[in-house]
């Protein structure tokens, strides 16, 4: 139950704003934004689209990568969640993989509006080379990291659970500022945690 001074945002009005392909396309740099990362194949877009309510938000494809531009979408009130180009397995070529990866990088590092990363990883493999490196970056940052274990029905429940327990151990040496959970797109598991946890992250 939300108290009544508890900060509500309806994750179901999100609008798409634009896809960048250079940080100078980006909206303004004012109010507030959260930022999805994860590999091509995590269940990024899938993530989002629960998250939404909404199963036209976020691009998905049975051909991981086909998100290759920075993607806004507005909440309203100056608040926007972001999903970044997918890392890894993308088929097209090595200059133009190479080209996003230095857009991305420029966004994590100058965007002022970004309040925290939301890392997408498949829960049977998760803490990746690519994983390990946006833990890194969000540390140097001082920035809050949320990981979300999807997919975590393809699990028996025993096993989803010893998986998170395992991943956050393993966090508490990393930050104290990264916090897991699990979640699966198909059966909406997670969906108002994950929700309570941007908005403390985005008001």
């Amino acid at each position: 139950m939300v108290e009544e001074d508890e900060p509500v945002i309806d994750y179901r009005r999100a609008t798409f704003v634009v896809g960048a392909a250079r940080l100078d396309q980006c909206p303004a740099d004012t109010g507030s934004e959260v930022a999805f990362a994860g590999r091509s194949n995590a269940g990024k877009s899938s993530a989002i689209n629960v998250l939404t309510d909404n199963k036209k938000m976020a691009r998905t494809s049975k051909s991981p990568g086909r998100t290759q531009l920075i993607n806004f979408f507005e909440l309203g009130s100056q608040r926007r969640l972001v999903d970044l180009p997918g890392y890894g397995y993308a088929k097209v070529p090595r200059a133009v993989k190479e080209n996003w990866h230095q857009h991305l990088d420029e966004y994590l590092r100058s965007r002022r509006s970004l309040r925290g990363v939301v890392l997408v990883m498949d829960i049977r493999h998760p803490l990746r080379e690519f994983d390990e490196m946006m833990m890194r970056w969000a540390g140097d940052a001082d920035l809050p990291l949320h990981m979300l274990l999807t997919k975590s029905d393809k699990l028996k429940q025993g096993q989803a659970k010893a998986t998170l327990t395992q991943v956050r151990n393993q966090m508490k040496s990393w930050s104290a500022h990264i916090s897991v959970q699990l979640f699966s797109a198909t059966r909406k598991v997670g969906q108002e945690e994950l929700q309570q946890t941007l908005t403390k992250l985005l008001v």
